[in-house]
């Protein structure tokens, strides 16, 4: 049997589930529609870590209202989308700058 969730929790969740959701797709969309790399992975890393932390904002007010209390396990998660998307991002641009650099004579 599910617990009831009160509409004042469910109805910020919902916006948070379909924001998230879009902004992952417009950047999955970006991913695809782009020309080069460069573009293409700021699409991405734009997009889906924003998509990613509205469902985990989403995803914390959902259990928190289930378990009565306050859950922030999805805080981890935050924090290490929050700090390996960025720098995943830098190393594949360092390395396709270096890819397509000329070698030095």
């Amino acid at each position: 049997m599910m617990p009831e969730i009160p509409a004042w929790i469910a109805l910020p969740a919902t916006v948070l589930l379909i924001v998230g959701g879009l902004l992952t797709l417009v950047g999955s969309i970006g991913l695809l529609r782009m020309p080069n790399f460069f573009m293409r992975i700021h699409s991405v890393s734009m997009g889906n870590t924003l998509g990613v932390g509205c469902v985990l904002v989403a995803s914390m007010l959902i259990a928190s209202a289930v378990a009565h209390r306050p859950v922030i396990h999805e805080l981890l998660i935050t924090l290490f989308v929050v700090f390996t998307a960025p720098i995943t991002a830098i190393v594949l641009m360092q390395a396709a700058i270096r890819r397509t650099k000329p070698p030095k004579q």
